[in-house]
């Protein structure tokens, strides 16, 4: 019998499968009890994920900010949680900027943060590099950011925004060389990807012998504005994943690499961190992957409906419509403190 949506399976010996649907009510059931195991965050739930944590690690774009302007409340709400004595760290997948890059964005918006406090994907890339003694060149479909970690760790590498304006004409007999030293290929949210970029890098990966494939982040979208969505970096890490047959290593979220690197560099327990984001599937399980707690915001890609839809298997601790819905309880915090 061909499978039917919403319907589940009667097994009995000796027969075959009958497929029968599932009562509507029944999906409302379901529907209200992850309802009640997803409420939003009351005064009480509020109170208890503050006092749990001694650090907080927030995304940044739809969490901190949307596009170039700041989320309202976003600074009154840092600020509370400075002043309790929260350690706290950035942590965005965007990797068009370094973190120096960043760290003037976050000065621009207003918002006092310190370098060491900024985790971008494109640190990640250089750092996991580093980790592993890479001695080779890295080819970069992406942008400035990764460039410039790179340099920052004495990685040699070629391409990036130099390869923006590279066309490929398809004449007869068209041969493109590369660079057989290249040992890594990383690919980041690049603006102005193209067919030379995409060519590239396939070589690399598949006829330089053990050459690494290295992904930013895999988003399927970014908030590059805060009018709508853009296609985000999982369009430029599929367009190569569908030429060289190769998975990437993602380094990003929701892999685990920059959790570890900012647990041991600052000697945190993953028991007394939070994760506070806007995407279930990378934020979110970034968080429930580590063993940290973890809170949703609305104020970016998700919305509640997706949240308690019966198809989300990705369930946060609690959730709320932006991080400056923690100031209803400042003044209980303060006290307690």
């Amino acid at each position: 019998v061909a499978p039917i949506s919403n319907t589940s399976t009667n097994l009995v010996a000796g027969r075959r499968a009958v497929q029968f649907r599932r009562p509507a009510s029944q999906q409302q059931a379901r529907s209200t009890v992850k309802a009640m195991a997803q409420k939003r965050a009351g005064d009480e739930e509020k109170m208890a994920l503050v006092n749990k944590a001694k650090c907080f690690i927030f995304d940044c774009d739809g969490v901190i900010w949307k596009g170039d302007k700041v989320i309202d409340g976003v600074p009154e709400t840092l600020d509370l949680l400075r002043s309790l004595g929260k350690r706290l760290f950035f942590i965005t997948n965007n990797s068009t900027k370094s973190r120096a890059g960043y760290l003037k964005k976050f000065q621009s918006l207003g918002l006092p943060v310190q370098a060491e406090e900024i985790y971008s994907s494109s640190y990640a890339a250089a750092a996991y590099l580093e980790s592993i003694n890479f001695q080779k060149k890295a080819y970069v479909v992406g942008e400035e950011g990764i460039q410039e970690e790179l340099d920052l760790k004495g990685i040699k590498h070629l391409g990036g925004p130099a390869d923006g304006s590279k066309s490929v004409n398809l004449k007869s007999g068209e041969y493109m060389h590369h660079d057989p030293e290249v040992g890594a290929v990383v690919v980041g949210f690049d603006r102005y990807i193209n067919y030379y970029k995409i060519q590239y890098a396939t070589l690399c990966i598949r006829e330089n012998p053990g050459c690494l494939f290295i992904a930013t982040n895999r988003d399927a979208v970014t908030h590059l504005t805060d009018a709508q969505e853009w296609a985000g970096n999982g369009s430029m890490v599929g367009a190569i994943m569908g030429s060289t047959k190769r998975e990437p290593n993602t380094v990003g979220k929701p892999s685990g690499f920059m959790l570890e690197n900012i647990a041991n560099t600052f000697k945190l327990q993953k028991d007394e961190i939070c994760m506070v984001g806007d995407r279930l599937d990378t934020d979110i399980m970034f968080g429930k992957n580590g063993g940290l707690s973890t809170c949703l915001v609305l104020s970016g890609v998700t919305t509640e409906e997706a949240l308690l839809s019966p198809d989300n298997t990705i369930t946060p601790d609690c959730y709320m419509g932006q991080l400056s819905e923690l100031m209803s309880v400042k003044d209980k915090l303060k006290v307690a403190a």
